[in-house]
């Protein structure tokens, strides 16, 4: 019997290396990085989304669209994870969307173990809902949960995920978002003064003294002022 020979390739190792990444490299930067202005595209996106089908199962007891987000949501949080970030579908679609604007690196490290995080509740809703087709507390809980994540990444570029990162591994995250990482004093144009925070319990107060005085005339629906809609309604 013949031995079979196996041509070995180390350029084809050197490609799936490739494939298979997480973060790019980038000049000036020690460490592997993403660009954090498409991850907030993505969020951003998958915020709506996924608010959207909450909003059809409360008011309308629709979990269609909820079952297709959580597949899809998982998927891409899966191909992040597993085999690289430049073949998310949400975040290809986030480079589009900012790709005119100059990116804002961020460390990788920290990004991966937030969308572990992603996956692993990702992961628990789809058995819940798509398998085995049921709802509970928990997964109105860990719906909630990831809508504050998805929340606070595309209108704060806050990564609560990457808040626990030092928790679990040695060493402070590096190239955090707005650079928070870093120990450092406020600008005069950061910093809040009394007033500020007087203006802000103002606004509290305003909303509760409103609510305690009004809210029994707020509380009415409005009427047709030129009774349009009820000339409709009688044709």
């Amino acid at each position: 019997m013949r031995d079979r020979h196996i041509d070995f390739n180390p350029n084809n190792l050197l490609k799936m290396e490739k494939l298979i990444n997480f973060g790019e490299t980038v000049e000036g930067y020690n460490i592997p990085v993403l660009n954090e202005r498409e991850i907030r595209a993505s969020a951003g996106i998958f915020f709506l989304i996924i608010f959207f089908s909450l909003m059809l199962v409360i008011f309308k007891g629709n979990f269609l669209l909820i079952k297709y987000s959580i597949t899809v949501f998982l998927t891409d949080f899966i191909i992040r994870v597993f085999v690289n970030p430049k073949f998310s579908p949400s975040l290809i679609i986030g480079r589009m969307i900012v790709r005119n604007q100059t990116p804002e690196y961020v460390g990788a490290r920290q990004k991966k173990f937030a969308w572990i995080i992603g996956v692993t509740l990702a992961a628990i809703m789809f058995i819940h809902m798509v398998v085995i087709n049921a709802f509970s507390p928990i997964t109105g809980i860990i719906c909630l949960i990831c809508l504050i994540f998805l929340f606070f990444e595309s209108v704060f570029g806050i990564c609560l995920g990457c808040k626990f990162y030092p928790l679990f591994f040695k060493g402070k995250a590096q190239y955090c978002p707005g650079e928070v990482c870093d120990v450092k004093s406020k600008q005069e144009i950061q910093k809040i003064s009394g007033a500020q925070l007087f203006i802000v319990l103002g606004l509290i107060a305003g909303i509760y003294l409103t609510a305690h005085f009004f809210n029994d005339n707020l509380s009415k629906k409005p009427y047709d002022l030129f009774g349009i809609y009820g000339t409709a309604q009688a044709k």
